[in-house]
């Protein structure tokens, strides 16, 4: 006998959970908060680019009806927008209280936010190397480290770090990127570890080449030069990270933690092999 799902039945995987994704205005992280609102999930979409951000969250709260729930007449929202610049712990903090003020509590963080810049050694200034650091290392420490209070309030929850697959294997250039990304699996490691006792779940993805606003800024005879050294012979779509990143955040993974998702097509087994 054949079973005849619906969507509905299949979906709302992240029913009645609060997820803050940073760098949420476009790319992998829009992705990321778009699929979490398919699957029942409240977000704060939390960037630096205001407009955007802003108007990417209207879009959601249009785009996906929450139907029988109601708030002083209106629809219960599904997305919300706070600034967030990754560097700065009191934006981290008035990013939490907000989450906890629009949608009561916390129990999904996705430190997405990073930047990209391909000097090496010698050609990597040290305003370069701040800069990246700061954004792709540092905010994820002062992510979890403004998250975790809230979601111990919550009962638990999931963690889920963007690392790269330039955090396992190195290219030649691009220093600063490597180290920073390569950082956050180990700052991701140890947080599993401390927190794994109080419910709270740490994990990192690590994507490969993606058709995201950063590739498209690289100069074409980079990315056309990456392209067939992958053994998918193609760049992932935005939505192919968000998966992983959703199956890391839900029920379903819930008993993994320290763990590292690597979403390249194939790309890192070739360079690792």
């Amino acid at each position: 006998m054949l079973l005849n799902y619906s969507k509905n039945a299949m979906s709302q995987r992240l029913a009645g959970k609060v997820a803050l994704i940073s760098g949420a205005a476009r790319g992998i992280g829009a992705a990321i908060a778009r699929l979490f609102v398919e699957e029942g999930a409240q977000v704060v979409v939390a960037d630096i680019l205001e407009r955007k951000a802003e108007e990417f969250a209207e879009e959601l709260n249009r785009g996906v009806p929450r139907p029988g729930k109601e708030v002083s007449g209106n629809s219960v929202k599904s997305a919300y927008y706070v600034h967030l610049d990754v560097r700065q712990a009191n934006e981290w903090e008035a990013a939490v209280a907000a989450t906890r003020r629009e949608f009561k509590m916390l129990n999904i963080l996705v430190n997405n936010a990073g930047i990209t810049d391909l000097s090496g050694i010698e050609e990597t200034t040290e305003e370069v190397w701040q800069r990246i650091v700061d954004i792709n290392q540092k905010g994820v420490w002062l992510g979890m480290k403004a998250a975790i209070p809230a979601m111990r309030e919550a009962g638990g929850g999931a963690i889920v770090n963007l690392s790269s697959i330039y955090g396992l294997v190195a290219s030649g250039d691009s220093l600063a990127y490597h180290g920073s990304k390569a950082a956050v699996r180990l700052l991701s490691k140890t947080a599993a570890v401390q927190y794994a006792r109080e419910n709270i779940r740490v994990n990192t993805v690590l994507p490969g080449f993606t058709r995201t606003p950063m590739i498209d800024a690289l100069p074409s005879e980079v990315v056309g030069s990456v392209t067939p050294l992958v053994p998918m012979n193609r760049l992932a779509s935005p939505r192919e990270i968000a998966n992983g990143v959703l199956f890391l955040a839900s029920q379903e993974a819930s008993f993994i933690t320290g763990a590292e998702l690597v979403i390249d097509g194939g790309f890192a087994a070739c360079a690792a092999g």
